[in-house]
């Protein structure tokens, strides 16, 4: 029987020719990130239970992202933390906003070459699966973990089952990745890929840029996968090599590889979507909801403020003006990210639409600065998740799109295809 792509990284990094859906592996791990909110209790693992033992300080990667610039005296205090651990260790690969290169750490891994095709990758934060639209197995851990990783370079997996996504055929204009994976997830629901590796293929898939894909693997948590994946093609060797020097071996699924699940999907049946409040299972038709005002669009996050996110909200305000009673947050999700806008000018472009450039970081996406909501506001956002209170007051409400329908929605002052 041949292996998937995840079974095939898992057993090539733990020593192993073959290994099946179920088994527990020890594997070696390639890189190992670390932000403010989650490295506090990983620090206290490396110090008390390992003597201060780091690994190889080559494969830890320092990027506070969630809190930056420093939010409160609780964030300061996480951040000098952190990057006094780092110094201390050794630690070279640090992106903060004291180097003056920072953002959301999920796309600054990718952007500045640590993610290679095959290579096994984590990361004390749930969305760390982003990385495996670059071919490579990455998932999300507990801190307790990220600390034994910083000290022995070594986890143990449970090798998961894998459901096939299969897209074909061409999207519509208006269609955008995250209507793609909004549709899987309305579909599969929140819990209906438990600790599954998620591998999206097919035409649709490849037509795909690097940017689109990063959405698709971002968002396998919110079906409750342990993982998302795109074998890696030209595109994927383009990204990589264009920034880093370093070799990897990619990977891909076998032909008659076992999957648990295969979903079949045709691109021309996609349409525009919003999950709304409270899951992002709880999916609809954008058209659907035009009665919703909206407060505020938020346009940003690991999820939806790469550059051609921005390009697909440009193209829709080009010579609009939002809607009076609107916030339209512009949110890069790196600082280089952030210049390419200025300097390509869709800056200017938001900016006479009425929007407000945020510094680069995760800021509103979990409630913490940059855009948080008040009592029985609404936004319209191209973050990931919708739960109650995640961008701020209890009873406000999300409701998660792509960046085109954020846009038009911001123009309209409320939620539309």
């Amino acid at each position: 029987m041949g292996m998937t792509i995840t079974e095939k990284i898992l057993a090539r990094a733990a020593g192993r020719k073959q290994v099946s859906p179920g088994e527990v592996v020890f594997a070696k791990v390639d890189i190992a990130l670390a932000h403010d909110v989650t490295s506090d209790l990983a620090i206290d693992i490396v110090e008390k239970d390992f003597g201060g033992r780091i690994w190889n300080p080559a494969k830890i990667i320092v990027l506070p992202d969630h809190g930056v610039p420093n939010k409160d005296i609780q964030v300061a205090t996480l951040v000098k933390r952190l990057l006094d651990f780092a110094e201390r260790k050794k630690i070279k690969n640090i992106y903060s906003v004291e180097t003056g290169d920072y953002g959301v750490c999920h796309t600054m891994l990718a952007y500045r070459g640590f993610v290679r095709p095959g290579q096994v990758i984590v990361g004390a934060d749930s969305h760390t699966c982003q990385h495996g639209s670059l071919g490579a197995f990455s998932t999300g851990i507990g801190s307790t973990e990220l600390g034994n990783v910083w000290a022995t370079g070594k986890l143990w997996f449970r090798v998961p089952e894998t459901i096939k996504i299969e897209v074909n055929g061409e999207l519509p204009r208006e269609v955008m990745a995250k209507d793609l994976v909004l549709r899987v997830i309305g579909d599969l629901g929140v819990d209906g890929a438990l600790y599954l590796a998620m591998e999206w293929t097919g035409s649709a898939i490849a037509a795909l840029s690097i940017d689109e894909r990063m959405t698709l693997t971002n968002m396998a948590i919110e079906c409750g996968a342990k993982s998302g994946i795109i074998a890696p093609d030209q595109k994927t060797m383009d990204f990589v090599q264009a920034r880093t020097k370093e070799n990897f071996a990619p990977l891909y699924s076998d032909a008659d590889a076992n999957y648990a699940r295969t979903l079949t999907y045709q691109a021309e049946d996609f349409v525009p979507l919003v999950a709304k409040p409270y899951l992002p299972s709880n999916v609809a038709p954008a058209r659907d909801c035009q009665d919703v005002l909206i407060q505020q669009a938020y346009i940003g996050s690991c999820t939806g403020g790469k550059y051609e996110d921005f390009v697909a909200a440009a193209e829709v305000l080009k010579g609009q003006k939002k809607a009076p009673h609107v916030r339209l947050l512009i949110v890069p999700a790196t600082t280089e990210i952030q210049r390419q806008i200025i300097q390509d000018g869709l800056y200017d472009i938001f900016m006479a639409a009425g929007g407000v450039l945020v510094s680069a970081g995760c800021n509103a996406c979990l409630g913490y600065h940059g855009g948080v909501l008040a009592a029985g506001e609404t936004a319209v956002s191209t973050t990931n998740r919708n739960f109650r209170g995640r961008m701020g007051h209890v009873d406000s409400r999300v409701y998660l799109a792509s960046p085109r329908t954020a846009a038009k929605s911001a123009v309209a002052g409320h939620i539309t295809a």
